[in-house]
This record gives C-alpha cells, structure tokens and sequence, in this order.
C-alpha cells in the first residue's frame, strides 16, 4: 500500500525506488564497516519491492556480514533493521560529504566528493571522486581537485547500467565551487542537528539537490592522530606513485597484488595490500596488513572508511598502483600525504622501537583504551598500565540503554557483558593497572543506544548537561550494575589490578555522594582499589584541596574538557574549533596547579586527555613539574616515553 501511495505522488504506475539496509549495529559508536548489507537501485514494481526488501534482511546473514557481527559481539537475532524505500533519484552528479576532514579530524573543514551517475560507484569505490576541502571558518574553498572519468552508473529502463562518460564531460568538473560550498553550508546544519559530525549521501537530478543520507562519523576516535614526528619519511626522497591521503600514517611491507576478494588467502602479515578496490570481503586481509593502497576510490570509499577504523595507513586513487608496483617490491606508504615510495625507509624507527622496549622511566607511561579487540596486542607494548579505560565502547557493544535492560529484569546480563569487556583489559595487562572510567555518556549519545530515546532528554548542550558524577547520584540503580561488574572482575576473576575513576564531578558534595554509593556497594579503597577523580572542570581546579579532602587517591586530568571549559568554547562547534588549544597560558596554569596541588597532598596525579599526544612540548612541562602519569593514544606510545625519558635527563642534569 506505502509503494502505491508513493506511486501515486508521482503519477507513475510503478515508481522507481531505492530499497536499503540500515541496521542499527551497522553504525554503532565504534563501528563503520561499510557495505555490511546490501541496496537495490531502480527497483519497480509491487513485487519487486518486496523480494528486495526481503533480500535487504537476509543480507544481515551473509558470510561476510556473520564474520562482522562475530568479531564485534553482535546478538545476530538482536540485530534490529530497517529497510527504508525511497523514490529513486536519477542523479546526473552523486556524492558524499564528511563533515570533518576525515584523514587528518580537522574540525574546521568538510570534504564533498562528486562522481558522474549514480552514487553506487562513490560508496564501492569504482570511480575516483572530484574533491572540495572546504574551511568552515570562512567558506573558502582550500583545496579542489577534478578527476578524470570515464564510466559510470545509469538507469537504464527497469535497470541500472555502466555506460560511458561522454567525452566533453569526461575532465569536466562535477559540481560548481558555488554548489560545493551550498552543499557544505547545508551539511552543516545536519551536523549541528545531530551533534555529531556527519557522512552525508547526496544525488543532484535536474540541478535540484537531495540528501538521500547521514549517518554519524564513527572513526572519529581512531583518526584522532598526530604524525608529525612519527614514521617521518625523508622529504628530499622522490615518490613513485601519489594518490589520495586516506588513512594516517606510515609503513613498509612486501607488496602483494589481490585483483580478487577469492585470492585475499594470499595476503600474509605485514604486507602492503595493493588492490583496484576493496569490498566487506577484503575486511579479514586489511586486519593483517601494514598498510593498503587502491587504483580507485577516495576518502570516503570503502578502503579509506575501513582503514581508518583499523588504524591502517591507506592511500587511494593512484590509478595505476596495480600496474606499476610489482608484487615482491617492498615498498613505503604514507598515508598522511597520499605518497609510496619504493624500498623500506622505517628501519630507522623499527630500530628506535626495539630501544623503547628496554626504556624504563620514573614518570609512568599509560594508554588510553576502549575498544575490548585491542587490548592483547597494545599490552604487549612498552607501557605500564591502562590510564583511561573508556566505558563508552562497551556499552555501545551492548547497544540497549542501561535503564531498558533494568525495567526487562537484565541486569545480571548487563553487568556480565560488561564485566567480560572489562576482563578483557585487566588479564592481558596484569599485574599492571587498569583505571576504569565510569560512563560518561553525554544524553545524546546515550540515546543512539537502544530505547534511548524514551529515557534521555534532548539538551541544547551534551557537553554541559546530564553526564558523568551527578548521573550516579540521579540513577543509583544504573550506577549499580556498573559497580557489580567490577566486583565480578575482582571476586569471580581474581583480578585485582582494575582502578576505578569518576568523571565530570562539578563539587565536593558530588563526589562525596558518589563516593558513598561506592562503599555502600562493598568497594573500599585499598593497595589494590584505587578511587580517581577526572579533574576536567575549573572548580576542581579552583577548590582541588576540598576535593582531595573527601578522600581519594589520585586525580587524572581530562585536558579536553579542562581546555574547552576554560576557554569558554564548544571543542565540537565547528565555527569556534580552531581556537581549541591546549597550550593556552590559562589552560597550562591549571594543568601546574593540578600536578604541583595533587604532589604537595602526596596524592597520584595523571592526565588522559589528547593533549600530551598532539604535544611533546607539553610532556616536557608535565614531568618537570612532576606528574606521576602520562595516558596517551597507543599510537603516540613510543614517541611519549622517548620524550619523558629525554625530559627526565634534562631535569636530573639540572638537579
């Protein structure tokens, strides 16, 4: 009836649509493989709609899609679906938008990609996209690039078919500057709808534009990377081949050439994967490689999405990467800067990281963690514990809302879940610690999870709202099952080596409310239970003594929000971003007051922002001043513990 209806609008007997999958695992907090289920273009016909949409929800049980809910703990019979038909737009210009750059994270810029035809060959990675990086700040355009085409995707009568670009459009740009910039502009204000940046689909029929898509970024995290002084390759060396920056980062490997998802049994550990495109049937060979280069694709291709998620360094679009790299060549990509380049010129740092295996420091040296599946190998790294274990991704693994999972009677299967995430992290890295963040769900993150939306309220500002400490005080019963998690870890599991931290504690009265349910529910801080409190806000700056007075044993500085809320500006609003700095003359006096306050009170004092990643110059300051931890992202480990062991030296010879 919905399908006649929509016929009807148009005044066609049988409408052409769009059939495709959305599933509500496809895209959770930590998740953006894409292609997991299938889309049907220019479907018509009653019967025909339906087959498709059947076909939508039996693609969730493809062999490639079984082997992603697997490796990310999906419940496959709990998988939700949606199958959303829309009228088929018979695009002349398809593209895409991410509404940060999503290479480099930069906030301050959106990149729109354009393709001739129908956007199917945009998202697979067929065609090589035009491309406008575009600054927020000013609505300048910083950077356009026109490629050339020759194919693509058309409706032809009740199918789709591949036809030859003419030849007076083949070099031709896709869209005006004009054009690019309105499609920004208005892929900002889905940005600002959602609160979170943005991968838009888009398709232009007849000069009128339609966004047929948006869904949240969700590599945000581990894009999050500061290279400057990490895999630094020579500028003076010449490129063999350039192609587009995809995916941070630099490797060498052996080349192996894969022209067929059947032959990815070939690819061994270490290698470069070069390839014409990557499909979901490449996702277990780009788990072992170094690094991967493509012939065709842009930054939002499937081999630039996957390889971002993997921490994998990924150029696109070379064109011609098959045909002039050998298989056998060992070869050198940088995926900041789109450049290959023949022969192995990481010895040098593979050289320096087996000195950092033997390099002990006096300033501990932490990682940030999250995601369960990383925790085996970033803890046989040179570290010496976790410093912020992020609650976040676990719970999206759960991906119902906590207050659901209560009013069903779950609760002893939430805290199981939960507790085998955390169990996770504290037997790979025993005896080393393990400081367990609490939830610090904001209310609009909380409601991407299932049955969210009917217990939070919609804020006009996350950041600043219903989070962290004062949640445990509102909603003791939730709290609760967090706490029962850690005291299976610590009874059941026999692991004693996991810490407890509370976030976003706005006074001392809040922590001290806090601190009661936690020894209420049997957890008594102890040498092997420490209690920590992110200090994040300026009042546990101005009245850190009153804080430390309620009893606890460390604080673990949160330079994110320490900076955001110092500096009076929203780190997520795209128009103030640029001013984000956490080497404001304001932010590093807090940061000196914290460390000196927490040292004077002979408390631990750490700090897990991003800050220390993105800036040496900072670690400098932070061991002078004598913090007693460093929590960093795992790829800045290595450089981290080089510079706190260069600063140790600096202040002994001073001494």
């Amino acid at each position: 009836m919905a399908y006649k209806k929509l016929c009807s609008f148009g005044g066609l007997k049988d409408a052409p649509v769009a059939v495709r999958t959305s599933a509500t695992a496809e895209d959770s907090a930590d998740a953006s493989f894409a292609g997991q289920g299938d889309t049907f273009l220019n479907v018509t016909g009653e019967t025909n709609v339906v087959n498709q949409v059947r076909a939508c929800w039996s693609s969730l049980f493809t062999s490639r899609s079984i082997f992603y809910q697997v490796k990310k703990h999906y419940d496959h019979f709990k998988i939700g679906v949606a199958v959303p038909v829309q009228k088929m737009v018979q695009s002349e210009v398809s593209g895409i938008v991410f509404t940060l750059n999503p290479v480099t994270n930069n906030k301050n810029e959106i990149v729109v990609e354009t393709i001739w035809g129908l956007g199917e060959y945009i998202v697979q990675g067929i065609v090589t996209p035009d491309q406008h990086l575009i600054d927020k700040s000013n609505w300048e355009i910083k950077y356009k690039n026109s490629v050339h085409q020759d194919i693509q995707l058309t409706r032809f009568a009740d199918s789709n078919k591949e036809l030859k670009v003419p030849k007076y459009k083949q070099n031709k740009a896709k869209i005006s500057d004009t054009m690019a910039v309105k499609i920004a502009k208005l892929s900002q204000k889905l940005h600002n709808h959602y609160a979170k940046a943005q991968d838009i689909e888009f398709a232009i029929e007849k000069g009128k534009l339609y966004f047929v898509q948006t869904r949240p970024i969700t590599t945000v995290d581990v894009s999050q990377k500061n290279i400057n002084d990490q895999n630094k390759i020579d500028v003076n060396l010449l490129p063999i081949l350039t192609g587009e920056p995809a995916s941070p980062g630099s490797a060498s490997g052996i080349a192996v050439i894969i022209k067929d998802p059947k032959d990815i049994t070939r690819v061994q550990k270490g290698q470069i994967l070069i390839t014409q495109m990557t499909t979901p049937d490449f996702v277990p060979a780009m788990k072992k490689v170094n690094g991967i280069i493509t012939d065709k694709g842009g930054q939002t291709s499937h081999a630039a999405i996957v390889s971002r998620e993997l921490g994998v360094p990924c150029v696109v679009g070379t064109t011609t990467a098959t045909k002039l790299i050998k298989e056998g060549d060992i070869i050198t990509i940088d995926g900041t800067t789109g450049k290959i380049y023949s022969g192995d010129h990481s010895s040098g740092l593979i050289a320096k990281k087996v000195v950092h295996t033997l390099q002990k420091t006096a300033t501990k040296l932490y990682v940030n963690l999250g995601e369960p599946d990383l925790a085996k190998e970033i803890s046989k790294r040179n570290v010496d514990g976790i410093g912020l274990l992020r609650a976040e991704f676990m719970i999206a693994n759960i991906g119902v809302h906590p207050k659901r999972m209560i009013q069903e009677g779950r609760q002893k299967e939430y805290v199981e879940k939960l507790a085998l995430g955390m169990a996770q992290f504290c037997k790979n890295f025993n005896p080393r610690p393990v400081i367990y963040r609490a939830t610090d769900f904001k209310t609009n993150e909380y409601r991407y999870l299932k049955w969210g939306k009917q217990y939070e309220p919609e804020e006009p500002n996350p950041l600043l709202g219903f989070r962290g400490a004062i949640r445990y005080i509102n909603s003791p019963d939730v709290f609760q099952m967090e706490l029962d998690a850690i005291k299976l870890i610590r009874n059941k599991y026999n692991l004693k080596n996991l810490w407890l931290m509370i976030p976003f504690c706005r006074s001392p009265e809040e922590l001290s409310k806090v601190k009661k349910i936690i020894t209420d529910a049997g957890l008594l801080r102890s040498p092997s239970f420490k209690l920590f409190m992110m200090a994040e806000i300026p009042t546990n700056v101005i009245m850190i003594d009153k804080f430390i007075d309620v009893g606890i044993d460390g604080i673990s500085i949160g330079s994110n929000d320490l900076t955001m809320l110092t500096l009076g500006l929203d780190r997520d609003n795209s128009e103030i971003a640029k001013d984000f700095n956490e080497l404001d003359p304001a932010v590093l006096w807090s940061l000196k007051r914290l460390v000196t306050k927490a040292k004077k009170r002979n408390i631990m004092v750490g700090i897990c922002g991003q800050a220390p990643s993105n800036h040496p110059d900072l670690v400098q300051k932070l061991v002078k001043w004598g913090i007693s931890s460093i929590s960093v992202s795992p790829d800045a480990i290595d450089r981290t513990r080089e510079i706190i062991a260069w600063a140790e030296n600096k202040r002994f010879e001073k001494k």
